[in-house]
């Protein structure tokens, strides 16, 4: 049977991908914190920003809750970069062109825009452990609820 998700337990696929400045970010980078894995279809549109700036405003909480964040898309560096400066994001923002990351965490599928259907990236996010195993998986995440649904679980983990 063939894998259409990741589930808690399963171990995080890695990546290797450059952030908005060019310079390589792996999985491996975040060994022994948490981190909030989200991917997003395209900088600087209505519900990425909506997304994004939820995470940037909830910086000091998740780090407070061992939390790291990084954000990963189709995008470009440059148009990566662009967004950072817009919205002061202060978290690292992954240029994912190929789709790969995208196709290990199994975001890729259709969508209809405008009676057009075409594949791209449902909005979703992941919860990775220390030692690099999926905590929590959150697939058509609303952007607004991302780091809601990330803090309520880790807080739940604390209990």
């Amino acid at each position: 049977m063939e894998k259409s998700e990741l589930k808690a337990g399963d171990k995080a696929p890695d990546f290797n991908l450059v952030d908005q400045d060019g310079k390589p970010v792996a999985l491996k980078d975040y060994a022994g914190r948490k981190l909030l894995v989200y991917f997003y279809p395209k900088a600087s549109t209505p519900g990425c920003t909506t997304q994004a700036c939820s995470i940037r405003d909830a910086f000091a909480d998740l780090k407070d809750l061992g939390v790291a964040a990084v954000g990963i898309s189709p995008d470009k560096p440059d148009a990566l970069k662009k967004f950072v400066a817009q919205y002061s994001l202060n978290f690292a923002l992954l240029a994912d062109p190929e789709k790969k990351a995208a196709g290990e965490y199994f975001v890729l599928g259709e969508k209809t825009m405008f009676g057009k259907t075409s594949v791209g990236i449902i909005r979703s996010s992941f919860l990775v452990s220390e030692d690099g195993k999926v905590l929590q998986t959150w697939y058509k995440v609303k952007p607004d609820q991302t780091v809601a649904l990330a803090v309520e679980f880790v807080k739940g983990l604390k209990r």
